[in-house]
């Protein structure tokens, strides 16, 4: 079985991060060690957080994994809380990444064209040299802005525009980059993507529920990176990403009253293993 490593925060409640991540790699099949970023009762949709950095122990567990010899066959990062930590993973990724193994960048940093409180343009460039050394980053429009350095106007970018961005956003060296949250039209939202070794375009949308919940950007990265994992090419692994996001949306709008602080996407697990078993048999892709 093929081990992999996420390093993102962990909240105690609340359905994001690390507490999406873990579940829903391991459901794909996919042992999944995480290195936690930092420590939260909760995550940040509620009014009352404590939280703890945790840079200090990634040194510490780097040498102790060291010292076991530990590798692992893929690596994907969320949340960072600060430089000092992309600067770590490059490291991890050059010290326990086996080669060939694929690296996944979500460059959590920014929505509605402003960065979370605490960063700054140094973290901006930080982040640049972690996506250059990606296999696959998915920034949302806000972040993809931040990357190439071009002013943000709004979130409903055209097709055209958002397509314009993407050969920039490879060109900082990674391979493949996919934006998110691209508004098709009124009712549907989905990703654009570009290879720049094949130049390939992908696109691929879902119905929109007219409605938001945090980690949807978590429950979506972290089926990608699970089916990535699992062999699947990111021209089968992304679809089924996007599916498993809305059908996750639609479970937890399903229930009366509904949570807010996250999606259902437990519900939707038999589903997603359904559609990677498929893909990998070279089944048909179910959009």
């Amino acid at each position: 079985m093929k081990r992999i490593l996420t390093v993102q925060d962990v909240s105690c409640v609340g359905k994001c991060a690390l507490t999406v991540a873990l579940p829903v790699i391991s459901a794909c099949g996919v042992e999944t060690a995480v290195l936690p970023t930092a420590l939260l009762s909760t995550h940040t949709a509620f009014r009352h957080v404590a939280s703890a950095d945790l840079s200090d122990r990634f040194e510490p567990i780097a040498e102790a994994w060291q010292a076991e010899g530990v590798t692992f066959d893929g690596l994907y990062t969320g949340y960072l809380a600060n430089e000092r930590q992309i600067e770590a993973v490059l490291g991890i990724k050059e010290r326990f990444l086996n080669p060939g193994a694929p690296f996944f960048v979500d460059p959590v940093m920014a929505d509605d064209g402003k960065l979370y409180a605490g960063f700054s343009e140094g973290f901006v460039g930080a982040m640049r040299r972690l996506c250059a050394e990606a296999d696959v980053t998915v920034p949302n429009i806000s972040e993809a802005c931040l990357l190439l350095g071009v002013p943000y106007t709004h979130e409903r970018l055209s097709e055209r525009e958002i397509g314009d961005m993407l050969p920039g956003l490879t060109a900082l060296g990674c391979r493949a980059a996919f934006v998110t949250g691209v508004h098709f039209d009124a009712d549907r939202i989905g990703y654009l993507g570009y290879e720049a070794e094949t130049g390939g375009r992908f696109a691929y949308a879902t119905p929109r529920y007219p409605v938001s919940f945090p980690g949807t950007g978590d429950v979506f990265a972290s089926a990608a990176f699970g089916a990535i994992a699992r062999g699947l090419p990111i021209g089968r692994a992304m679809p089924i990403a996007a599916r498993f996001t809305y059908r996750s949306i639609g479970a937890t709008l399903s229930e009366t009253p509904h949570n807010w602080y996250g999606v259902n996407f437990e519900t939707a697990l038999p589903e997603l293993i359904r559609e990677i078993e498929k893909a990998e048999k070279g089944g048909p892709d179910d959009a």
